[in-house]
């Protein structure tokens, strides 16, 4: 009679089992996020001009905070604070390539303040780049409405908040080394703290 040999060799590692603790896991995509920021920002850009340009008169500002905040209805055939207002065909093309190449590094992107910084200039540039298709004097030739004047800054709107802002955050993170893939110059693959907490 034979006797059964037990085998107590350990079950084959599967690449599960192999991972290495110490190794970072790989920050999540954020082209959603990047997204959502968009589309809640030129939603809320979209939602103000056509507020604005039902309820205020070119010329006849409403005072916020008497004197030195208006709401001020301006057609703005320039950028944002009114810059380069004789190339108005020159910056719908421009705005579009931006939302391409936003759209396109969001792809790959892993970084949620990237997320959020690429967000505000995407949606900022979707508000004007409507405008710019869509209101008069006609395609490619449309005139932003701008509508907030504050003091003796030129009049500006959400859209161009909100490109500003995110320009500002983004060269910031590239200040501090913070790159589009979670990762941080000067520590190799190992994320920093602000983007494990993210």
């Amino acid at each position: 009679m034979m006797v059964g040999v037990s085998d107590d060799r350990p079950p084959e590692e599967s690449p599960a089992n192999t991972a290495d603790p110490t190794t970072p896991a790989t920050p999540p995509q954020r082209l959603r996020t990047l997204l959502v920021i968009a589309a809640v920002l030129f939603g809320l850009d979209l939602l103000t001009k056509t507020l604005v340009v039902a309820n205020l008169t070119p010329g006849d500002p409403v005072p916020v905070l008497g004197d030195f905040a208006r709401l001020s209805l301006v057609r703005n055939p320039g950028a944002a604070f009114s810059m380069a207002t004789g190339m108005t065909w020159l910056l719908t093309l421009i705005a579009a390539g931006v939302v391409i190449g936003v759209v396109r590094v969001g792809r790959t992107l892993r970084s949620l303040w990237w997320a959020v910084g690429l967000g505000m200039v995407l949606g900022g540039a979707l508000g004007n780049l409507v405008d710019r298709l869509f209101r008069a004097p006609g395609p490619l030739q449309g005139h932003v409405v701008d509508f907030v004047a504050v003091g003796w800054w030129p009049v500006f709107n959400v859209a161009d908040s909100s490109i500003v802002c995110g320009a500002i955050l983004l060269v910031a993170l590239t200040v501090f080394g913070f790159e589009p893939n979670g990762t941080r110059v000067g520590r190799g693959s190992e994320r920093s703290g602000g983007e494990s907490a993210a």
